[in-house]
């Protein structure tokens, strides 16, 4: 597949200025994951796109919160509208509330991407179901900018069941694990709102990854990828 990439790479002609921004973004040092997950950081990602088919389905928004030592950065979140070439449909507006008039005068693509680049670092990425939101970005990714897109995501739809066995069986979603630790969304299907309530998520199990002796980003991780092994295996 590295070579497919290398390949859709060399076909998006990016001006220089931009060329300019994504190599600074590829140069910035990866975050050592053997850090103390209670004092890192982390972004928080959540998009909104035309729909669920992720081969033909569109990225039509991002929003992306970090969280750092601990504390959400509220001042300073990440919310983009792309530009999109044509509206999604009347029942896809319904549940996201990005109108025909704000897609088509979003930001254009490229820059849109750049701009998260630049905010995400090269942090790990942190989302609820979060393999829908990397194959969307990094289908846009390698689109707009040629950039495949590959970084270290933990998923908190697998590490809230890896631990919290108790409260699991009870879970069926965001909604669910939110309620169980007393979490409010302001507006449910809007990125940056959900990003928010999957911030505060991601605060409270860290508060349980330490009881149960789990102190590094890289553990996180593992259990994260573990539950998601575990559960494939199941079906």
């Amino acid at each position: 597949m590295k070579w497919m990439e290398r390949l859709l790479a060399g076909r998006v002609a990016l001006p220089g200025a931009a060329r300019e921004r994504l190599h600074a973004w590829r140069a910035l040092p990866e975050p050592d994951l053997k850090a103390a997950a209670l004092d890192a950081r982390y972004v928080v990602v959540d998009v909104e796109s035309s729909g669920l088919d992720l081969r033909s389905d569109r990225l039509i928004a991002i929003g992306a919160l970090a969280v750092e030592s601990s504390r959400i950065a509220l001042d300073s979140g990440f919310d983009v509208v792309l530009r999109q070439e044509a509206a999604s449909t009347d029942d896809n507006i319904l549940v996201h509330r990005i109108g025909g008039s704000a897609q088509a005068g979003g930001v254009e693509p490229a820059e849109a991407l750049l701009e998260f680049l630049e905010y995400i670092g090269k942090s790990p990425l942190v989302g609820y179901h979060s393999p829908f939101d990397e194959i969307m970005i990094a289908k846009a990714s390698r689109r707009y900018l040629g950039e495949p897109f590959r970084r270290t995501w933990i998923d908190l739809a697998c590490l809230a069941p890896a631990l919290c066995t108790d409260l699991a069986p009870k879970m069926k979603g965001l909604d669910d694990w939110s309620g169980a630790f007393g979490i409010a969304n302001f507006a449910r299907h809007n990125a940056l709102a959900d990003a928010l309530a999957t911030a505060q998520l991601l605060l409270a199990l860290c508060a349980r990854a330490t009881e149960k002796g789990l102190r590094s980003q890289r553990e996180l991780r593992d259990a994260a990828d573990s539950q998601a092994w575990l559960e494939r295996s199941r079906r």
